[in-house]
């Protein structure tokens, strides 16, 4: 029998990157590959990269020069080892990385990696292989389903793709050119995907698109579904406990959405909405098309169906001609708002894009002054919805064993991470867990007594009140 060829993937930045890289993984394995942490005994490497942040492309040449080394030592070794880059780098600098870096083998851009068992083809034939066309055919309708062994080994949570692309064109991003323009999947191949994680264990499901919210698939009856009829429908499949979603853009909530949030209790309450700043006239540069107004007013539509519900949010700082009272207008806005988790970062320009055009920059004491002013504030803000949770009992997901011996650890409806001393038996179910201490962002507590549990929920909650049980076993 010939042995199994192994491959390492390092993938960067977001979930849709995590997803891509599972599914390179499963469109390799037919032709042989396997998995393994290590990258000096793999046959084949792929950098699966991300080109939002700053320096995106200076960190890829900086891992392709330690691969060279690695393929060097491997021929050595009298093997063969070959490197792909893939992703969002690659789609808009394939050229260059074919000529800056030898010791790549095949660029593949991130709507053509279901192509990749051809293009490892074509390389050995011709040398290299480069493919960062935008193909007119659907790539998911090429890419083969995960084994059973394969959905078992990722978790009882998974990833699942709706939408791909963005129409949006902020002047900072990158996505619209690298991920191309929206584009849903049909609502059938989304519910046999599902289907098929259910069925295999998955638990939690996360639904993702760059602009996931925008979601208008075919539906069954032959009309384009709303986002909110395609969380409804995913409620109703067996098996699945949880539903989350990310990210999602202020000016696609619509109707639909809203009510999935009051009405399905698998749904949970908590949504990644980001903002990005509050000065409207940063906004407006930003082309984000809506106001600081326009997204308090969204975030009021939530919480006036789900009292409940949470929030966290990008921002970036220093974008071009940001004054100090626009930085104010971001501060008021997070003060008013109350997240329980954000995400900040400096304005870096992203070649290409409007804003790198952009004459009024922000010197970078500015921005790093800027910078931990908001962060200071999230943080605040973080550790005293953690607080919250401390007392209460609170439905968790359990996942995963803990890093120490004897705790098993899940995720609250919120995603905080969750910690008790309990056999991995519970792994794969919801259970009530009664929170006693909060070590930085991670809560410890006890599993409550089932009887006492139930006698809480009969117990009369108070209006407002911050934590809602909505999923038990």
């Amino acid at each position: 029998m010939t042995p199994p060829r192994k491959l390492h993937i390092k993938s960067y930045g977001c979930q849709m990157n995590v997803y891509d890289a599972q599914r390179m993984a499963d469109t390799l394995a037919p032709e042989g590959y396997v998995e393994t942490a290590s990258v000096e005994d793999a046959d084949l490497v792929i950098l699966n990269t991300c080109h939002i942040r700053e320096k995106a492309s200076e960190k890829v040449y900086s891992e392709l020069g330690r691969l060279r080394a690695a393929k060097d030592q491997a021929a050595r070794d009298g093997r063969g080892m070959s490197v792909v880059v893939a992703g969002c780098v690659a789609q808009a600098e394939g050229e260059e990385i074919i000529r800056r870096a030898p010791v790549v083998d095949v660029v593949v851009g991130p709507q053509s990696y279901h192509h990749l068992p051809q293009l490892l083809l074509r390389a050995k034939t011709d040398g290299r292989a480069l493919e960062t066309e935008f193909p007119i055919a659907d790539k998911f309708g090429f890419l083969p389903q995960p084994s059973r062994q394969a959905i078992r080994s990722r978790g009882i949570s998974a990833f699942v793709t709706v939408q791909e692309g963005c129409d949006k064109f902020c002047t900072f991003c990158v996505v619209p050119y690298t991920r191309g323009a929206e584009a849903s999947r049909p609502v059938a191949k989304i519910i046999e995907d599902v289907e098929r994680l259910a069925g295999n264990g998955v638990r939690e499901i996360t639904l993702i698109g760059q602009n996931v919210n925008a979601y208008h698939g075919d539906g069954p009856d032959g009309q384009p579904w709303p986002f909110g009829k395609l969380l409804y429908r995913l409620a109703e499949i067996p098996g699945i406990v949880r539903l989350r979603y990310s990210t999602s853009h202020p000016r696609d909530v619509e109707d639909s959405l809203i009510d999935a949030h009051r009405d399905l209790d698998a749904l949970m309450p908590f949504v990644h909405l980001p903002v990005q700043s509050g000065s409207d006239r940063i906004l407006a540069a930003m082309n984000r098309r809506h106001t600081a107004d326009d997204y308090r007013r969204v975030i009021d539509r939530f919480r006036h169906v789900r009292p409940d519900i949470a929030f966290s949010s990008d921002f970036i700082v220093g974008f071009p001609g940001e004054t100090e009272e626009d930085f104010a207008a971001t501060l008021a806005l997070v003060d008013q708002i109350g997240y329980a988790a954000a995400y900040s970062f400096k304005y870096s320009p992203r070649p290409g894009t409007p804003a790198a055009e952009m004459q009024e920059t922000v010197s970078t004491a500015d921005m790093d002054e800027r910078l931990v002013r908001l962060q200071n504030l999230i943080d605040s803000q973080q550790s005293a919805f953690n607080r919250t949770a401390l007392g209460k009992t609170v439905d968790v997901l359990f996942d995963r064993a803990g890093r120490k011996p004897g705790q098993i650890a899940g995720r609250t409806p919120y995603l905080q991470p969750a910690h008790v001393n309990a056999s991995d038996a519970i792994i794969g179910q919801v259970l009530p867990v009664t929170m006693a201490s909060l070590e930085r962002y991670s809560l410890f507590g006890t599993l409550a007594s089932m009887p006492a549990f139930r006698a809480q929920l009969n117990d009369a909650a108070p209006a407002g009140a911050q934590f809602q049980t909505t999923a038990g076993v």
